[in-house]
């Protein structure tokens, strides 16, 4: 691909998906565009077998952009990189189309697997700052993974996921999450657990009240 289409296509991307661009020339200025284009390249390398070359060329794009996507991964079209700092692609990770990452996302390993070791993410989904998705299973499309969330299993799509380690707590959401761009406005389960802890204590202290009144204790 030349440089030129290249270039229309992520501006493209970048104009849908971040409103802090004001002109098509910023693109240049975004460590994911260098990244992302440094990473198709080394792709091409690695597929013919020159590995160290393949390498040579990820490992200085890392150094550039803070962005680290290993040769091997194999990655969609119209993936965008917010910011991008901290992100680290693992060499077997597969990840769709129209795929949106934030800074300081791992998509890596549990350490104890091999072949296929890194998660997919299919198509539309939205990684929140700073999450984790670790080991060989499918992010479903449509999904989206809260910030700070450590994702360790399997994710159906259209889904919802947040916490420590990761959990499915809104499903069938078919709202496209690239469409909306939102990490914080997410369903909060443990809130909503001690919200409803205090409502039964008070209703339990108003009768223990009633009953203490009866007894004139």
């Amino acid at each position: 691909m030349s440089f030129y289409k290249y270039f229309k296509e992520e501006a493209a991307i970048i104009r849908e998906r971040d409103p802090a661009i004001k002109s098509n020339l910023e693109v240049l200025l975004y460590p994911s565009f260098w990244a992302i284009r440094k990473y198709r390249k080394a792709h091409k390398y690695y597929l013919k077998g020159k590995y160290f070359k393949a390498r040579r060329i990820s490992q200085k794009a890392a150094r550039k952009t803070g962005i680290e996507i290993h040769p091997g991964a194999t990655i969609g079209k119209g993936l965008f990189i917010d910011h991008g700092h901290g992100v680290v692609i693992g060499e077997t990770a597969v990840i769709g189309n129209n795929v949106t990452i934030y800074q300081g996302v791992t998509l890596g390993g549990t350490g104890k697997e091999k072949g296929k070791r890194h998660p997919t993410i299919e198509d539309n989904v939205m990684i929140s700052v700073g999450a984790k998705v670790l080991g060989s299973f499918t992010i479903g499309e449509n999904s989206k993974i809260g910030a700070g969330s450590v994702v360790l299993a399997e994710v159906p799509p259209n889904s919802t996921v947040v916490g420590v380690p990761g959990r499915v707590v809104k499903q069938d959401n078919v709202r496209i999450p690239r469409n909306d761009m939102d990490q914080i406005h997410l369903p909060d389960p443990i809130k909503n657990d001690i919200e409803c802890l205090r409502d039964e204590n008070l209703k339990i202290q108003e009768i223990l009240d009633k009953i203490s009144k009866k007894l004139d204790i």
